[in-house]
């Protein structure tokens, strides 16, 4: 009788281990297939949202010093600090002009066109991200790219090979691209040697760089939809 249940149990336990090699090699491993230009821009867009949590993390504990010390005093102390957060919430949204010092970028063509016979076209809205999406890494507060402001739903889309920012066309080229920044000759810097004015050049396209001291980032002067929120009912 024991053998019997000792012959059962190596049985199923060989029959167990043979069923588990059978399902692992039945299904296939799933590699990643993304070559290395998609793996940096990830690793860019990853950067970039670390760098904002940090940056709201900061503002959120100024605020939050800012109210406590508010309630030992006077009502007016209150309604000054509220007047002043949605002047900052108002310029955080973009809806503000704001100058200071800064960097300008051009961007052109960087052959002839009437040379190699082609016409003047704006370079396509994935280099554009991953332009924007370098210069907030590396230290951008507010950009502009040629009128248009630059704002948390901005989107660079592509509308018969003409590339449209904030459901506008981009002008003609060269195209300015205006950006403000506490640390300008750092950013200016880095960008010189940065990944995108490769991209650009496979492109067609060139990169000049230039420091200034005062840079005017206009505001963003479309009317802004407000999806998914409800006004809080008082009581």
């Amino acid at each position: 009788m024991n053998k019997k249940w000792i012959f059962t149990v190596v049985t199923f336990i060989i029959g167990l281990m043979l069923a588990v090699q059978f399902q692992s090699t039945q299904e296939p491993v799933v590699r990643d297939t993304r070559d290395i230009r998609e793996l940096r821009r990830d690793l860019l867009t990853e950067q970039e949202r670390r760098q904002q949590l940090n940056t709201e993390v900061e503002k959120i504990q100024t605020l939050l010093a800012q109210y406590e010390s508010a309630v030992d005093n006077r009502d007016q102390d209150i309604l000054d600090v509220l007047s002043q957060q949605v002047e900052d919430l108002r310029m955080e949204a973009g809806l503000s002009e704001m100058s200071g010092e800064g960097l300008i970028i051009k961007v052109d063509t960087l052959y002839n066109d009437q040379f190699y016979g082609q016409a003047r076209r704006t370079p396509s809205p994935d280099i554009f991200r991953f332009l924007v999406n370098e210069l907030n890494i590396y230290g951008a507060n507010e950009i502009s790219v040629g009128n248009e402001r630059l704002i948390a739903n901005s989107a660079f889309r592509s509308v018969n090979g003409v590339t449209y920012l904030n459901n506008r066309r981009l002008p003609p080229l060269p195209i300015e691209i205006r950006i403000l920044s506490d640390k300008a000759e750092r950013l200016h810097n880095q960008m010189v040697v940065s990944t995108s004015v490769e991209e650009f050049e496979i492109e067609g396209f060139s990169l000049s760089f230039e420091i200034v001291d005062e840079v005017v980032v206009p505001a963003y002067d479309q009317t802004r939809r407000v999806r998914y929120m409800e006004e809080v009912k008082g009581g």
